[in-house]
């Protein structure tokens, strides 16, 4: 192995460094040759011991996995996606493409230094946070890394925005400025119901117990069944609504995404904020929640 500091010897009689990549030298502030030698002896092998350990603890992992020096964390996000699948897979498939992962996206796993996560997090988002924790915790779980590059304890915290749910007057102003009937009914029956919007949108006649008055569904998120007992104000509400088939034939035609852009929150945003006083021309987002201006 080349050495990585040369030894040399200025005019003065000072023995100098000089680092061979760099080219960035150093005086060792000594004249005498033998404890010139010795510092830079000290120097390469201080450099080059921390390599060796590091190919002998590479040369015993490849045998248990030959892959394991060529797996990269593109190779790892493909991996995760494929584990996934419906909403959550389609969130990852998005994470996937945030450029803040660029930077370790052909790097190789086991020679991911921790500075370089860091790097990432500090171009990204709370969501590059998020799916870049996920994604190293995945790696350690199928021992594709074989510590942790970040530690637990040492990962940036995860700070959303504040969130609140909106209020009765605001979601009558909402109703209120809603001409279509379909999209009415939706925002009616999800504020007294409670439930998610992929959930409701996915509401068939045939889940409604009129005798029981017992609305049955399970949700999409966790596959656990959810029964809701419902009184006279969700039954006038249901009664405008098809009595076989979907409830909201169109709203649940569309994607989840599709259909949270197309409720139209900015066209009820101006009585929102004339109500509420603030002039901050916040909306609601997704389902039933407004992000606080800062």
């Amino acid at each position: 192995m080349k050495p990585k500091f040369r030894l040399f010897q200025r005019a003065s009689r000072v023995f100098y460094l000089e680092d061979t990549v760099t080219r960035a030298q150093e005086s060792l502030k000594t004249k005498n040759p033998v404890i010139a030698k010795r510092l830079w002896h000290a120097k390469n092998e201080a450099y080059i011991q921390p390599t060796i350990n590091l190919q002998i603890a590479r040369a015993y992992l490849c045998a248990t996995d030959p892959a394991l020096k060529q797996r990269t964390w593109r190779h790892a996000l493909d991996t995760i996606i494929e584990t996934k699948r419906g909403p959550t897979k389609r969130r990852w498939e998005t994470a996937g493409k945030d450029k803040a992962f660029d930077g370790i996206r052909d790097c190789i796993l086991i020679e991911t230094q921790a500075e370089q996560l860091i790097a990432v997090l500090k171009v990204g988002t709370v969501s590059t946070n998020v799916h870049l924790r996920k994604l190293h915790n995945f790696c350690l779980a199928m021992n594709w890394i074989p510590w942790p590059i970040i530690p637990k304890r040492q990962w940036p915290p995860v700070i959303f925005k504040e969130k609140r749910g909106i209020s009765i007057e605001e979601h009558r102003l909402i109703v209120a400025a809603e001409h279509n009937l379909e999209k009415k009914a939706f925002y009616e029956l999800a504020w007294n119901l409670g439930a998610a919007q992929g959930d409701l949108a996915a509401l068939r006649a045939e889940d409604i117990d009129w005798d029981d008055r017992i609305i049955a569904f399970c949700r999409k998120k966790t596959s656990t069944p959810s029964l809701i007992r419902f009184g006279n104000e969700i039954e006038a509400i249901l009664t405008r609504l098809p009595s076989h088939g979907f409830l909201f034939p169109h709203l649940q035609s569309i994607s989840e995404m599709r259909r949270a852009r197309r409720m139209a929150w900015e066209r009820i945003t101006p009585p929102l904020t004339e109500s509420t006083g603030n002039g901050t021309g916040m909306k609601p987002v997704g389902g039933f929640q407004t992000h606080l201006p800062p």
